[in-house]
């Protein structure tokens, strides 16, 4: 069996479903994956526990309070002055791969932590090594790039000195790969910059979990699953012009129609202030983020999935494609995407007919017009996508991807630079 070793910054139990469905489908391919990653108390994922060997290291106390917040702001200066988290990752990765030879090595980061230790664990025992980026700060409107707020009000002081010392690592580490992969036509134009041999590899769905399975609900329900990063990233407003508009019309009722927010706490804060602002505070039904186990489940008793972002210029989201996209898309529900990126995720969509991406308020309204009435006519609604194309995304197949990458780069040999 072919050995692995997995360094990345979230796995399971944490958000990390890129690499745990990887991971899954590694071994049903032959190829034995070791995890090394940062512990976390996120446990979205916690029924993806146990698929391989996973070693997580614990940087910071997960208890609350003045010490607490003072260690994780101590910890966090030592990191940015000192990579120290990178550090301790390659002491660690060093002692399994010396009790365990691997064939390559494969690092997943949204940022820059931990590509150092990849590579300098790479080159110490001459090995070939994949950087995944699932992310990059040049996608963000704004400091969004950054996971939670840099204690004691820091944030928006520390942030440009932040992401300069983040792209500057992230860019040396990158030029060492054997080869990059990531997750949008727009994400491999940029990181060829750093490194030409860039792979496309999307997110996707895992198709044993996620294909159609509607249900006959009581309300037309339109479902929203995820976090909002901020307005200037995902802009509702054009579902909640739609929905007022609808509402004076008198064709919509709260009664008959519900937004189901599946969030955290910072964006039901977003998403309630909007609401209101807007006069449709009355539809909103704001619930806890929900496991990734039951995300299937609350796909198919929806009516209409939801996407948010904002169109792709100066200052707004570029390249993003997330995975609920490709998960919307395998249970065959319509997809309501506001506003438009008027580019490659309007393009997917249309490509796949997996739903809209509206520009206009009047494209929204005729849009859920169509869909209520189906609603109303079955119980549920759905849609026949170009499957050709919506399978392609398939986590199983996305696996063969970067098998053929990492067989690629054995025969080849490693091709280590200086560090």
């Amino acid at each position: 069996m072919k050995k692995i070793l997995i360094i990345c910054d979230l796995f399971p139990p944490a958000f990390g479903p890129r690499m745990g469905y990887l991971c899954k489908y590694l071994l049903k391919e032959g190829w034995e994956p070791t995890v090394l990653t940062e512990d976390q108390i996120d446990t979205t994922f916690s029924f993806m526990t146990n698929i391989c060997k996973v070693v997580a290291m614990p940087y910071y106390s997960r208890k609350s309070g003045f010490w607490a917040r003072l260690q994780r702001a101590f910890f966090f200066f030592l990191d940015l002055c000192f990579s120290y988290k990178d550090r301790q990752m390659y002491k660690e990765a060093c002692r399994i791969l010396q009790k365990q030879p691997v064939d390559i090595i494969l690092c997943s980061t949204y940022r820059d932590f931990p590509l150092k230790a990849a590579q300098k664990a790479a080159h110490r025992y001459n090995l070939p090594w994949v950087a995944d980026l699932r992310d990059i700060i040049e996608q963000y409107a704004g400091n969004e790039f950054i996971s939670r707020p840099i204690p004691f009000g820091l944030t928006s002081l520390v942030a440009p000195a932040f992401k300069r010392h983040s792209l500057c690592k992230r860019n040396r580490a990158l030029k060492a790969a054997s080869a990059v992969t990531t997750v949008s036509p727009w994400h491999v134009e940029i990181l060829k910059h750093y490194n030409s041999n860039v792979h496309l590899i999307y997110n996707g769905y895992d198709p044993e979990l996620f294909f159609p399975a509607p249900k006959v609900t009581p309300q037309f329900v339109i479902t929203y699953t995820g976090r909002l990063h901020s307005t200037a990233m995902q802009d509702p407003s054009l579902l909640f012009e739609a929905l007022a508009l609808l509402t004076k019309e008198g064709f919509l009722t709260p009664e008959k129609c519900r937004v189901r927010w599946y969030t955290n706490a910072a964006s039901q804060q977003i998403i309630m202030a909007e609401a209101q602002r807007m006069g449709v505070l009355e539809y909103m039904d704001i619930k806890e983020m929900a496991p990734a186990k039951e995300i299937p489940a609350v796909l198919n008793s929806s009516s209409i999935l939801l996407l948010l972002t904002n169109q792709e210029v100066s200052g707004g989201p570029k390249g993003v494609m997330t995975t609920k996209v490709f998960e919307y898309m395998a249970v065959e529900k319509p997809i309501q995407c506001v506003r438009s990126d008027e580019n490659l995720l309007a393009t997917l969509l249309k490509e796949t007919q997996s739903g809209l991406a509206a520009t206009t308020v009047e494209e929204v309204t005729t849009f859920l017009r169509h869909h209520y009435a189906q609603w109303q006519n079955q119980g549920y609604t759905t849609i026949t996508p170009i499957r050709s194309l919506t399978t392609t995304f398939s986590r199983a197949q996305q696996a063969h991807q970067f098998i053929d990458i990492f067989e690629g780069l054995k025969n080849q040999g490693p091709k280590l630079r200086p560090l």
